[in-house]
């Protein structure tokens, strides 16, 4: 009976160590080889963090494109364009030489920055429908990527991102602006965001607080080479930490 009941044991062990099919069915299929991000995350497009006349009062665009050093020939995608606040105001900084690709997944949002862009004939700019957990980016193509004020209303940060990240040139960074506070309050506190960008090879360059940002400014560059989805290790949301450390 040893053997039988050694050999029960296993079984019983393997079944308390194997991930229930169920568990990721609240996920995208597409996300599902990637680790899942435990912590909440706010609504899509029920935040307004000001009006576009407020934004420039502060000077909030140019302290961003000034600290990204955006400049004449700077190629940008601009992830949850919206309304294209930053696509329009990065259109003009970068010239006729560089390029702004402004990227959403509401279709409502991009029907009504194309009217926009062709109203205000940015000849400059190219539009993009993005999945949730992919900004479908053309490799080797960016000096710069925006995530302003929409990071925290992404799901599954770690697919995201692992998929953001061939899109880099070399030398190119990632910019993120938002604000410290919890994630489903739409914010994301900065040890968080250092963790989650850190699972997936990214080094933080710059971070700085600014009153014209009503939040702060990280900017961050890809390190290493990418890690394979499984090796992800997700962040503790408490700790701001991988769940390795």
């Amino acid at each position: 009976m040893r053997p039988l009941a050694a050999l029960l044991g296993a079984v019983l062990a393997l079944a308390g160590c194997t991930q229930s099919p169920d568990d990721n069915a609240d996920r995208p299929e597409t996300s599902r080889e990637f680790p899942r991000a435990y912590r909440p995350v706010s609504a899509l497009g029920a935040y307004e963090v000001s009006t576009e006349d407020q934004r420039d009062d502060r000077g909030e665009a140019q302290v961003v494109m000034d600290l990204a050093q955006i400049g004449a020939g700077t190629t940008v995608a601009d992830i949850g364009a919206g309304e294209g606040y930053y696509t329009v105001r990065l259109a003009e900084r970068v010239g006729a030489k560089g390029r702004v690709l402004a990227v959403d997944i509401d279709p409502g949002a991009i029907q009504r920055l194309g009217q926009r862009i062709e109203r205000e004939r940015l000849d400059n700019v190219s539009i993009k429908t993005g999945a949730p957990d992919d900004p479908r980016l053309p490799e080797s193509s960016f000096d710069r990527i925006f995530l302003v004020h929409m990071y925290h209303e992404v799901g599954e940060p770690y697919a995201f991102l692992w998929r953001l990240r061939p899109a880099l040139r070399p030398g190119g960074q990632v910019i993120v602006v938002d604000i410290d506070r919890p994630t489903d309050q739409h914010g994301i506190p900065p040890a968080l965001l250092f963790c989650e960008f850190q699972a997936v090879g990214f080094r933080l360059v710059e971070f700085v607080r600014k009153p014209e940002l009503k939040g702060y400014y990280a900017q961050f560059e890809a390190i290493g080479d990418r890690p394979e989805p499984a090796a992800i290790k997700p962040c503790n949301t408490a700790q701001g930490k991988t769940g390795a450390q």
